[in-house]
């Protein structure tokens, strides 16, 4: 598995660019769904529900509506779900180059400490190994697509 640095540059959206994509999905634009949104669009890594709840209690949020608002937006393909094999959902906000496709990006897991990263300018190539002539043959197993890719590790504070 081979991985290598690609230079994206987007800029992020702004409030109006957040309100013109719920309504271009056919969603309510509210104030829940835009605090949902923006808080997922500064996060640094995809957030759990209860963090998510967490951080918008102050703002009077209950747990249900963020639940709810996260449903809806990843059903609408404005953000990602992603289980990173510990049962817990985790949310992200979708750029809008990706929203509504399947394209994703690789994540980090930091085996040590648990915080998840986005590589968000990592692409990653997957390529079968070349089988010595003599190797016996095997039946290839037919994958498909490939709609997630987690890479675990220690991250730099862990090493």
């Amino acid at each position: 598995m081979a991985a290598r640095r690609v230079k994206k540059r987007t800029a992020p959206p702004t409030l109006g660019d957040v309100r013109k994509v719920l309504r271009d999905v056919g969603l309510r634009v509210t104030v829940a769904r835009i605090a949902v949104m923006e808080h997922l669009r500064a996060a640094t890594g995809p957030e759990t529900h209860a963090e998510v709840s967490d951080a918008l209690a102050t703002e009077g949020f209950d747990r249900a509506t963020i639940y709810r608002n996260l449903t809806e937006l990843t059903e609408a393909g404005l953000v990602s779900r992603v289980d990173l094999g510990d049962h817990m959902w985790r949310f992200e906000w979708r750029r809008s180059e990706h929203a509504g496709r399947g394209e994703d990006h690789p994540h980090f897991l930091c085996t040590s400490c648990g915080e998840v990263s986005c590589l968000d300018d990592v692409t990653v190539a997957i390529t079968p190994k070349k089988r010595p002539a003599t190797a016996p043959k095997r039946e290839r197993r037919d994958i498909g697509a490939v709609t997630e890719v987690l890479l675990k590790g220690h991250c730099g504070r862990c090493q």
